[in-house]
């Protein structure tokens, strides 16, 4: 309970100190380099906790770092400021990242080794890794932007109203093909969901990366594109030298790797991003438009629950091939 109020009170500071914010942030960008480097050192010799969780050292003080070169770009902490949206932003990482594990099931297109054996530690290192998906693109996006990245870029605006159709349609197809053609359209599911998505966000009135697009924004999408590729590196260089990681099986295209990864496969990096932000509004719409009362929130939080629970049961049983 003290840490709890601990941590409430430093919150509380960071809000009202400008002085304080920008120590924190100059503290979290210098500190960041030091874990990596270290991190790899310890991977590289064998030594616990690095080889074990190498991930976590490096996509935590990754997120931190980003939220702390935006901090002294705008003024102010992303995810460090805001915690309770913080959370619910790690909370829907994990629902999407598992959308995307439920259809690994099928197409088989990565498997996991070197796996801590026990369930209690192994489920709550999925936690982790998973919260990390949606706010390492988002955060990256970000700090691009604030940085003055594609800043001023417009097109053409485009008057077509009908759009939401076509793009439900095209969802639907991508889906199917990759459930009923594994073999050759595995990498539709890096993209489906924008089109299945970004029409019922727009629906529901919620925020639409296609309707920004026709409007002539350019520079958010530009920013999304280069995060995903950003952020794609990032995950396959930490994934290398680590002992628990991920291993691809492609049905093709397996050739050319960079770290792990088949070198055409780093482009669906670029439309994952696109997924990621849709998936992100998404659930913003449905908390502002669907979830409006207690029990409708209460139900819906069980129900992410529950098939986190049914997914990682799933994950050690398929995709899972190996422990440590």
């Amino acid at each position: 309970m003290e840490l709890f109020e601990a941590a409430f009170l430093i919150l509380r500071r960071l809000k009202e100190s400008e002085s304080l914010r920008k120590f924190l942030a100059f503290l979290l960008i210098a500190a960041a380099p030091l874990i990596w480097a270290g991190s790899w050192w310890g991977a590289l010799h064998g030594r616990e906790p690095f080889v074990s969780w190498l991930y976590f050292f490096a996509w935590w003080p990754y997120l931190l770092c980003l939220d702390a070169l935006l901090c002294l770009q705008e003024g102010n902490f992303w995810l460090l400021s805001r915690p309770r949206k913080t959370l619910k932003l790690l909370a829907w990482s994990v629902t999407c990242w598992l959308i995307f594990e439920a259809f690994n099931l099928v197409l088989q297109n990565w498997r996991y080794a070197g796996m801590l054996p026990l369930w209690r530690q192994r489920w709550p290192g999925y936690v982790l890794a998973f919260a990390t998906v949606l706010p390492g693109i988002l955060l990256t996006a970000r700090v691009l932007a604030a940085s003055g990245a594609w800043q001023g870029v417009q097109g053409q605006s485009r008057g077509w109203t009908s759009w939401q159709p076509l793009w439900l349609l095209m969802g639907t197809v991508c889906l199917v093909l990759t459930l009923t053609l594994p073999h050759y359209a595995f990498a539709l599911v890096w993209g489906a969901f924008f089109f299945l998505l970004d029409p019922v966000c727009d629906l529901l009135g919620g925020e639409s990366l296609t309707q920004r697009w026709l409007a002539g924004e350019r520079q958010e999408i530009f920013c999304l594109l280069a995060a995903g590729l950003i952020c794609g590196v990032w995950w396959e260089m930490w994934n290398y030298p680590a002992a628990a990681k991920w291993i691809y099986t492609l049905p093709v295209l397996n050739f050319g790797k960079i770290f792990e990864m088949p070198a055409l496969g780093y482009l669906g990096f670029l439309p994952f991003a696109l997924e990621c932000a849709v998936m992100y509004n998404l659930f913003k719409a449905l908390e502002e438009k669907v979830l409006t009362t207690p029990r409708r929130r209460r139900w819906f939080w069980l129900a992410q629950l529950a098939f986190w629970v049914a997914m990682f049961a799933a994950i050690d049983v398929w995709t899972v091939i190996s422990f440590m």
